[in-house]
């Protein structure tokens, strides 16, 4: 889909970025007269796994859920700034978020499959977007649970309830329900923190597989599981973004010393 559709205009010019796929410029996020994010700049890479990280409460999630309009959904929350898709501020007001949620797709803290049938799971939205054709559907169906890793197991029984499925499968079935809407940009928000370690594993492999394909941000807790998975960290505190760069050298040379001290474990 072209980041033409997510603005309702008749006309407008698009300079698409090869480097980067986000520009967050001078954002703030409050909630009432609480500023959770403050006066935050920095550019997320096409193609990368960019690592939230931060004692909780300090902004990172609030920040993710700004980048496909979640926090519309909290009717006391307002932002400032800007946040560039492809050279398009999604903040703004006459943006399609219908159309956006399809582009910058998101996956929750704790698995969250309908109540249906995990055929149906992946067909629900995509049905609404007008898909009807079985063959079609059937394909995207296979299509997505492969990319997320999950059709050897659930293939011979894709018309099961999607909640008879094990933690990490319901996971990965959301990932996949995500996928299904042909995303650029992947929001995961602690997707592991509710797994075991070998559902972990398996998304964390996923995640490495996935970012050939997406542009993939993740929240987490997980100081190893960032250094394992990410390009890039960005390290927030108090709302503030206190550190961004290569992963490698948040971890092992942290321009910051809030960075090392958060890094080391000597608070969060």
């Amino acid at each position: 889909m072209s980041a033409l559709s997510l603005v309702d205009r008749s006309v407008i010019e698009v300079k698409v970025n090869q480097e980067n796929i986000l520009n967050v410029k001078n954002l703030s996020i409050y909630y009432g007269s609480n500023q959770a994010v403050k006066n935050i700049s920095f550019e997320i890479a096409k193609n990368d796994v960019t690592a939230l990280i931060g004692p909780s409460g300090c902004g990172k999630s609030t920040f993710l859920r700004s980048v496909n309009r979640m926090n519309d959904l909290i009717p006391i929350s307002r932002s400032e700034g800007e946040i560039l898709y492809e050279d398009i501020n999604i903040l703004d007001s006459n943006i399609n978020v219908v159309a956006l949620r399809k582009e910058i797709g998101m996956v929750f803290q704790k698995p969250n499959p309908f109540p249906k049938s995990i055929y149906n799971n992946i067909t629900h939205a995509i049905r609404f977007s007008g898909i009807r054709n079985k063959s079609v559907l059937d394909e995207i169906v296979e299509s997505s649970l492969r990319k997320a890793a999950l059709w050897d197991e659930v293939k011979d029984r894709l018309h099961k309830s999607a909640l008879s499925l094990s933690g990490g499968q319901q996971q990965r079935l959301c990932i996949a329900r995500t996928l299904a809407m042909k995303p650029s940009v992947l929001l995961l928000d602690e997707p592991c923190s509710a797994l075991d370690p070998i559902s972990n594993a398996k998304i964390e492999e996923l995640i490495l597989d996935l970012k050939h394909e997406y542009s993939i941000v993740i929240v987490t807790h997980n100081m190893h599981q960032a250094s394992r998975i990410s390009d890039r960290t960005a390290f927030f505190l108090n709302g503030d973004l206190v550190e961004y760069d290569i992963t490698e050298k948040i971890f092992t040379n942290p321009n910051e010393k809030k960075t090392e001290e958060y890094i080391s474990g000597r608070f969060g």
